[in-house]
């Protein structure tokens, strides 16, 4: 649960997740502590996705808890809250394919991931006066600081659909960040990435995670990158865990070898 240094951390205990006849994840069991960046890795279908759908609330497992230990010391049933509650504790994403509203600006989809700190209602916002006012232009300085963070002052006014996919996936990791997080969740954020895209946003996710202090779970098939950016890792495969640990333990380790690494290997090594 909750770290000494009172950074949000969350507890997934026993969670089994269906799909009609068809199970995603089994008695899943795993910790998000308080100000590491922890990596999800499997083959595909293993249920990385699932795992942080339920965290975010998309998915309701059927069985097991999720609980959320805040920087506060507050205790959270995510799996039982809707995403928009969980949304408001500082539980911010991104997704395997890109969520973005196309036909708006980069600055209008960031500034849409201030919502859920925005307050006042149709009357003081249609006025745009007194409280209102300075509560709408400390959102607009806090998006200005994250284009800044994330060099996109350039595209800043393009539509969002016109924009390269790269660049699109810099502008949703701007509008999770928005949100100002205390658990970042980042579904294959260099999926579909050049090597210089992907060595960009793993800078990014490093110094959110560094320099923010921001807990953070990335799922991603880049092993080369994944073990070099994260702390720890979790393994998942046919939706149950198989090895956890540091990336060089996980690496080592048989389970993992023959589930994954060692697909990857196979492959890499096959004569075509």
């Amino acid at each position: 649960m909750s770290e000494p240094d009172g950074r949000a951390s969350v507890h997934v205990d026993g969670v089994t997740l269906r799909f009609g006849g068809v199970t995603a994840l089994t008695d899943v069991c795993l910790d998000i502590r308080g100000g590491e960046l922890l990596a999800l890795i499997g083959p595909n279908g293993a249920g990385k996705t699932s795992v942080l759908n339920c965290v975010s609330g998309l998915y309701r497992p059927q069985a097991g808890t999720i609980t959320l230990a805040d920087a506060a010391g507050g205790r959270h049933p995510l799996h039982r809250l809707p995403p928009h509650r969980i949304a408001r504790l500082g539980v911010s994403r991104t997704f395997q394919g890109i969520e973005l509203f196309k036909h708006m600006t980069a600055l209008d989809n960031m500034t849409l991931g201030r919502h859920v700190h925005m307050r006042g209602g149709v009357f003081s916002g249609g006025l745009f006066w007194g409280p209102q006012r300075r509560r709408e232009i400390e959102h607009r300085i806090r998006v200005e600081e994250i284009i800044d963070f994330l060099n996109l002052e350039p595209i800043r006014h393009a539509v969002v659909g016109n924009l390269p996919y790269g660049q699109q996936k810099l502008v949703e990791l701007g509008r999770a960040l928005a949100l100002d997080p205390e658990i970042l969740l980042l579904d294959e954020p260099m999926a579909g990435m050049n090597s210089e895209e992907k060595e960009s946003m793993a800078r990014f996710i490093l110094d959110v995670h560094e320099e923010w202090g921001v807990t953070t779970v990335v799922i991603d098939h880049d092993m080369d990158v994944i073990m070099d950016i994260s702390e720890r890792v979790v393994v998942l495969d046919f939706g149950r865990v198989i090895g956890q640990g540091s990336p060089a333990d996980v690496r080592a380790d048989p389970r993992v070898i023959e589930a994954y690494l060692g697909q990857e290997r196979t492959a890499a090594g096959a004569a075509p």
